[in-house]
Parts: structure tokens; sequence; C-alpha cells
């Protein structure tokens, strides 16, 4: 297959809103790839390469070769290419990137230039997210869409599962859990408060509610004396949490599948920021990062991942001791849940998780069987563009332009602007950052990759007319940047327009 066809594609689900023509332009082109080509295709159609890591930024983008007067390279070419520009390391390796870019991006038109600049540093805004991308799978393969969600979570994703969907529905029911390969993680959905949250998961029956700890999102498996910690994005994190390999190994079992948290705590045994644990500053000061667990997929050769969450919490408490269970009652009285939240807020943490005790463990998707509640409303965005300060903040990049992601066409759209909460500190990284990430400036205004995910803190949401998004936010001020969360995990603006009063 032709670079250009999915660079064709790439511009034709861009240039529709349509969720159903998103997904038929997708799934045109997987049926026209060769079955050794299909994991790259899917990769390149959500945007994204095979590798991990090149070594390649912006900056080393900026200069380019004249494009190719016609298209020449194929998928396949472009992916080796890219093995082995992410293979370069050592002496040299600067130069041989530099003069391999240099040939790759020579033998490419100006459009194929554009799109491989912009799926090298992730700013392939063409509303193509992995939701989207397994629906053309399931369209162009003929399986079942829940199949492919299913075989995807369970294999870590999209790319890694296609070949089995294009096998059929067969080759995707083989595709298990496996201790040693991560999963992606169950997330919880959100409500403005306590009883909603409550009517939303329970609707009257018993539940569990959580207290919610402000760590890393941690899954950690266990096979003999072999541990693996991965984060939710499911980068491999084991050698930076000796702690966490420690408690895995002293837990009385072979083999096992956790889900939980890593925190740093203070003397008090009270939470440290979030940025200590996430940076690791606090190992640095002697402060252990403690991991607290919620949920439990595997154990001993049973796949626990269908079970309901009572039979899994049975199970957690089997194998984990109290002190590194994350603190939780059960309860069917709002009254009980409530002081259980105020108890959880007196502790530092930031809210509680209130779960459906018969749901299963429905990995990688955002439902009512997990809803959080945090009495301070908050919401994850992503920075589109930032201001030039003036007065005291001259010199330095300051408000900061809010997206939310829009569901139905995977894009963005602006929410508004905010300097608040901002730190001398956080003004010096920030300008650094969003300079790194810079794509165009309009008079005081730099235009960045929409790749800086920012944690928002806000006292309400009203219409207004003077955003796309048709709402403001009131009083939005920063809490802290998140690097532990991807931008397709970011709040949608249906989660913004809920907190609309009335």
């Amino acid at each position: 297959m032709q670079l250009a066809d999915v660079v064709a594609t790439s511009g034709t689900v861009a240039a529709t809103r349509s969720r159903k023509a998103k997904v038929a332009a997708l799934a045109d082109l997987l049926g026209r790839a060769a079955p050794d080509e299909l994991e790259t295709v899917t990769a390149y159609l959500g945007g994204t390469l095979r590798q991990r890591r090149t070594g390649l930024g912006w900056r080393g983008l900026t200069t380019l070769p004249p494009p190719a007067p016609g298209p020449g390279l194929t998928v396949r070419e472009v992916h080796e290419e890219f093995d082995r520009i992410a293979a370069l390391s050592g002496s040299g390796s600067q130069a041989a990137r530099s003069a391999a870019v240099e040939a790759l991006f020579g033998r490419a038109t100006a459009d194929e230039q554009a799109w491989l600049r912009g799926v090298v540093t992730g700013g392939v805004r063409q509303g193509a997210l992995d939701s989207l991308v397994q629906e053309a799978v399931a369209q162009a393969a003929g399986v079942p869409l829940a199949a492919v969600r299913r075989a995807a979570m369970l294999g870590g994703s999209t790319v890694a599962v296609v070949r089995a969907a294009f096998a059929g529905a067969d080759a995707l029911a083989q595709v298990r859990l496996e201790v040693l390969r991560p999963v992606l993680p169950m997330l919880a959905s959100s409500a403005p408060d306590l009883p909603a949250a409550l009517a939303k998961a329970g609707a009257g029956a018993e539940v569990a509610v959580d207290q919610k700890l402000d760590g890393i999102r941690i899954q950690v498996h266990r096979s003999g004396s072999e541990v693996v910690v991965a984060t939710r994005s499911l980068e491999d994190i084991t050698a930076r949490l000796p702690e966490v390999v420690e408690v895995a190994r002293s837990l009385p079992a072979t083999t096992f599948v956790l889900d939980g948290e890593a925190l740093a705590l203070d003397e008090s045994g009270r939470p440290r920021p979030f940025q200590e644990t996430a940076s690791r500053t606090a190992m640095g000061a002697g402060v252990t990062v403690t991991p607290y667990f919620f949920d439990v997929l595997h154990l001993d050769g049973t796949d626990l991942i269908d079970a309901p969450a009572h039979e899994r919490a049975a199970a957690l408490e089997r194998l984990v001791p109290v002190e590194h269970r994350v603190p939780r009652v059960v309860t069917a009285s709002a009254d009980e849940a409530q002081d259980f939240l105020v108890q959880t807020l007196g502790s530092g943490h930031e809210g509680v998780v209130v779960k459906d005790l018969a749901a299963p463990y429905d990995a990688g998707r955002r439902g009512a069987a997990w809803v959080k509640v945090k009495p301070v409303h908050t919401l994850d965005l992503v920075v589109l563009a930032v201001e030039w300060g003036s007065g005291r903040r001259q010199g330095w990049l300051s408000n900061i332009h809010l997206g939310a992601r829009d569901p139905e066409t995977g894009g963005l759209v602006m929410l508004g602007k905010t300097f608040k909460g901002m730190t001398d500190e956080m003004l010096a990284w920030q300008t650094e950052r969003f300079l790194g990430l810079e794509t165009s400036r309009s008079s005081y205004v730099v235009h960045v990759r929409p790749e800086q995910v920012v944690e928002i803190a806000f006292d309400g949401v009203q219409r207004s007319t003077r955003y796309p998004g048709g709402v403001a936010l009131r009083f939005a001020r920063v809490v802290r940047y998140r690097d532990d969360k991807p931008v397709d995990e970011i709040d949608t603006i249906d989660t913004v327009r809920s907190y609309l009063p009335g």
C-alpha cells in the first residue's frame, strides 16, 4: 500500500464531521491493506507510529528537503525506515538520524511530508480516535465490534489484534489475558456530587465506595519472581518503582494481575503532591512510594476480569493485606457514603469512586460501573495555545487556551482560557514546554501542538457564545499538568456540558 493512500484517507477523515463517514473511510483503507501491512496501517490511521520512541521531535523536523514530485513511498518502507531510526544510538547517532530523516522525507510529497511530521510529533488531528479505528476494523473484517474491543483490551491495543480480527471472530476470541502483558485499564466516569454518583452506579443497591487516591495508576503483574509494573498508558515503569516490586513479591500467590495506585506519602502519612510521585523526587528525598490496590484481574491461574466486582473484591482481600488495599466502604446508605467521603477528604485525598458491585472489569471503557466524585470539580483538558503574559508575567507564557474532546468527531473544542493557579515555577516550566510545542504565532498568542494535558478546577459551567463549545468554565484555575494521561483520555465536551445548571 502506498503512503499516499493513508495520507488521502487521513485527509478525508479530517474533512468530515460524520462519524459514519469517518468509519467508512477508515474501513475502506483497511480492507485494501495486505495482511503484513495491517498493523502499520491501523497505527497510522490512529495517527501514531508503531515505534514507541524514535528520537525525533518537532525541532528536528523544522527544515525538510524539497518534496518529491510524486508519490512513491510504501507503508512498509516507511515503517522499516522508522524502525532503523528508532534503533540508532550512541556516538554518531544524531548525524545518522538527521541523514535518515533527509532521505525519508526527500522521497515524500509535500502532503506526505506534512503528514509524516504530524505522525512523528503527535500532531495528526484527523478525529480518528481509537474507538473509531476499532469500529472500522470491525466493519472491514466483518466481525462484531464488541469482540474487537475486548481483544484490544486484553491485547493492549487495537494494533496488536487487528490481524486476529481479519482472521475472524474465533481468532479474536483466542486473545486472552496474559500475565506480564498489560491490559487497558478500566476508567471511571464523573458525577458532580455523591448522590448523582450513587444513582448512576448503584441506583439504590449496595455499592463499594473507594477512596480516590491522587497517585500514579499502576497495573502490577507477577509470574513467579518476575514482576512488571505498567502505567495507565501501558508504559513499563518497573525499574522506577522498586517498592512496588518488593510488595508484589511478598504477596502469597505465584501469578496475579493487580490494579491500583502508587503514592508518595509524607512523614504523617498524608499524600504528597502528585508531581512528587510522578517525578520520583520523593525517592530522592528519602520518601518511599507506597502501592495501594483496588482490583484484581487474575489470581493463580484464574481470570477474574469477567467476574462481578464483589467476587474480585473478595479475592483481593485474600491476596493483599489491608495496609496495601485502597480503603473502601460497602454500603447502600447515602449517609454512610457521605461520611466516608468526608473522612476521605479529611485524610488529604481528592474524593471517592463509587463502584457497581455486580459489574465486570470493563477495561478501556469509561461507563457507569465506576463513577468518581471530587467535591472540587476538575476536568482534564488539553492546551491548544498560550498567550504571552504582561506586567509581572512579562516574558513568560501565561494564559492557556483550553480544549475538550468532541466524542463524535474526535476533534478538540475550545472552552476558554485561564492563567489562575500558576506559580512562578509553573510559569517558567510551561514557557519552556510550550515553546517546544509551538506550531505558529499570531500577535501575542503561541499556538501549540495539542499534547499537554492539564487538570483544571472550576466552580461551575455557564452557557457562552464566546467560545466554540457554547460553554465557559467559571473561575477556572490550574491544578497541575498531567504527563500520565494521553490526550485521547481527556474529558469530552459532553462531560463539560453535564455541569450546566438545570
